[in-house]
């Protein structure tokens, strides 16, 4: 059965947050707890991502004072046309500002599944979907790990034992380290995820100096490695990735226009 070729995309997008200096995070700072600006930020967002047929958010609010109470991958989802989507909320702060793990599909999600992830602090969490039925169906996962290579190293861990028994498997997102790290090499030995030939830098979005997002798969691709663009005012640049899916991992699963 020949191949499918699926564009996939992730990005941390700060709650759609503009942050071009490290002078705003100070300057800006009330965008942390007000939803000023965010909706033409995320109307922005979503032109970007509108061609892609899986999308992998970390930092998307589901509903809080600074989203304007909005569930923010659920509003990108309808601005793309993307029929299906589904969010892990991870992280709440009151009522002023939550966090999630989202995902958006043109391809219907066969079962979605949600794990926090364990580290020295809670609200870290995988979002993990599965598109096709079996161990050799498409599945998807999408994480936001830890500042700390000590919590990164024991959640690799859990995050290998997640998917270890998975053929064809991508898992993307805000890493918080280089796909090289050592806290990295349980998942390339204990899962079928490559590490990418090589990475591009996408923190801070204004001047990129370091690699902390990645998308890595056990498929093949049309190229050696991601690739990264801006992501509408985010601190974080988005990285993209086409693979190759075999027709057997997603028999019978339609995609939508």
């Amino acid at each position: 059965m020949t191949e499918r070729t699926l564009t996939l995309l992730t990005c941390n997008i700060q709650a759609g947050s503009r942050t071009a200096s490290y002078g705003d995070y100070i300057t800006r700072g009330w965008s942390n707890v007000l939803p000023a600006g965010k909706r033409g930020t995320l109307d922005a967002f979503a032109r970007t991502i509108s061609g892609y047929d899986v999308v992998g958010l970390q930092e998307s609010d589901p509903g809080s004072l600074r989203s304007g109470f909005m569930n923010q991958t659920h509003y990108l989802a309808q601005k793309c046309d993307m029929p299906f989507w589904s969010h892990q909320p991870n992280r709440r702060i009151g009522g002023i500002a939550s966090s999630a793990n989202g995902l958006l599909s043109r391809l219907p999600l066969h079962e979605v599944l949600d794990f926090p992830l364990p580290g020295r602090l809670p609200g870290r969490g995988v979002l993990i979907a599965r598109m096709g039925q079996g161990t050799e169906g498409l599945t998807v996962a999408v994480a936001h790990l830890s500042l700390g290579a000590r919590s990164r190293r024991v959640q690799a861990a859990y995050l290998a034992e997640l998917l270890s028994g998975y053929t064809n498997v991508v898992l993307m997102g805000d890493f918080n380290c280089p796909p090289d790290a050592p806290e990295m090499e349980c998942l390339y030995r204990n899962t079928r995820l490559l590490p990418p030939a090589w990475s591009q830098p996408t923190f801070p979005s204004w001047k990129p100096q370091r690699p902390l997002d990645h998308i890595l798969t056990s498929m093949r691709t049309t190229e050696p490695a991601p690739t990264v663009l801006p992501a509408a005012g985010s601190d974080h640049l988005a990285v993209v990735l086409t693979v190759l899916v075999p027709g057997s991992a997603l028999q019978g699963v339609a995609m939508s226009a």
